[in-house]
């Protein structure tokens, strides 16, 4: 109720205010034509590639930048590498709204416009290489652009990539005699499949693209296009640009109860400290004393700085402690490194995991070598009963 409400209060304000003018006008005099499906098949495909392309360069992007803690470094560089690609390119300068109007009209123009590449405007070969030129930088330039600290999103990059790429496949099959195709048409379906292939959301890129260009007569090939583009791009992401962070740490909420719970819980909650601490110089007979007073049978092997080198278990000294012989036995000649330790980034699928392969029922927690407690398989499996409890009341 509450997206009903904020729709309707959305268009009708934008209808008194902006009147019902269209984002991006378009005349379509004719309707599907179902011999043309074959190639509305073949562009889905097609917006699929560039999708995945897409969402894989921004990942890889988003990577490097993050190597440098500096921001005004990160400025630098992705505004210089950003200002290197606008020279050869210019169309990539600014949203490019202007130029998904042109590519709508079938208008490539702003494809060589005020670039070193404008001798070469009549030579459709060379078109065709621009077109795959500027759909591969457009998503370095996305990219660097987000690197260094610009504001802004991925929804005109998506609708800029798919006008483009719909225009680019309708011009190379009239260049090639592979059939006569109406650009203008092309590129807006194009863009309906990219939005589709990047975002992972079909619906949204076949209601979209008819809503802001008033095209329902090309209800058909849209969902044609973003159907298998996002069947496409599925091979390559299981996860959109969106959710591809949350997926990273654990917290995406999918269809997959299991892992849905598992996503709803804290590691940083279930962490236990009420562990007796040994340094590795203890002797044996001051560990006894320890063990005398603790509640617990771990015991982790700390240092001043809190770095962890292990940790000794009840039954690993049980059949010595009481041989005073051995009491000046130091704890790093007793103690053993865990196989499986836990570090609180992970995700708590990767903890489920690695109780269940190590048969363990504590594993430590440690961050950059620093000890910070343990995580009990108990305090794991009843955390999750009671989320279970919770989503099955709801």
């Amino acid at each position: 109720v509450p997206l009903l409400i904020a729709t309707l209060s959305a268009v009708l304000t934008s209808y008194f205010l902006l009147g019902q003018a269209v984002m991006y006008p378009i005349e379509l005099h004719e309707a599907f034509i179902p011999s043309n499906t074959v190639y509305y098949i073949a562009l889905g495909i097609l917006a699929g590639l560039v999708s995945a392309y897409f969402s894989n360069v921004y990942i890889l992007v988003e990577k490097f930048f993050n190597r440098f803690q500096s921001q005004w470094k990160r400025f630098f560089i992705g505004s210089s590498l950003l200002g290197l690609l606008i020279f050869f390119f210019p169309v990539l300068y600014g949203e490019g709204y202007e130029a998904i109007n042109h590519s709508l009209q079938g208008d490539y123009s702003d494809l060589y416009n005020n670039s070193i590449f404008y001798a070469y405007k009549d030579f459709g070969l060379v078109v065709l290489l621009l077109f795959i030129a500027v759909i591969l930088v457009k998503a370095f330039a996305t990219s660097f652009t987000f690197g260094a600290g610009g504001v802004g999103g991925i929804f005109a990059p998506a609708l800029f990539l798919g006008a483009f790429t719909g225009l680019f496949f309708a011009l190379a099959t009239n260049y090639l005699g592979l059939g006569n195709l109406n650009a203008g048409k092309f590129a807006l379906v194009g863009m309906a499949g990219v939005i589709a292939g990047i975002m992972h959301a079909p619906l949204t890129g076949i209601f979209l693209i008819a809503e802001i260009t008033n095209g329902y007569t090309l209800v058909i090939p849209l969902m044609i296009v973003s159907t298998i583009a996002f069947a496409t791009v599925k091979i390559f992401n299981s996860n959109s640009v969106y959710t591809y962070q949350l997926a990273k740490r654990g917290q995406l909420i999918s269809h997959n109860k299991d892992r849905s719970i598992l996503n709803m819980m804290s590691l940083r909650r279930l962490v236990e400290t009420n562990f007796n601490e040994v340094k590795p110089g203890t002797s044996l007979g001051e560990l006894v004393r320890i063990i005398a007073l603790s509640k617990r049978n771990i015991f982790p092997v700390v240092d001043d700085d809190k770095k962890f080198h292990g940790h000794l278990l009840l039954d690993d000294v049980r059949n010595i402690m009481f041989d005073t012989e051995l009491y000046n036995t130091t704890v790093e000649n007793l103690m053993v490194m865990p196989e499986y330790i836990i570090d609180p980034s992970e995700p708590m699928a990767e903890v489920a995991r690695k109780f269940h392969e190590s048969g363990k029922y504590n594993i430590p927690v440690v961050h950059k070598e620093r000890y910070l407690g343990y995580v009990s398989r108990a305090n794991v499996f009843s955390t999750y009963r009671r989320k279970l409890s919770e989503i099955s009341d709801d």
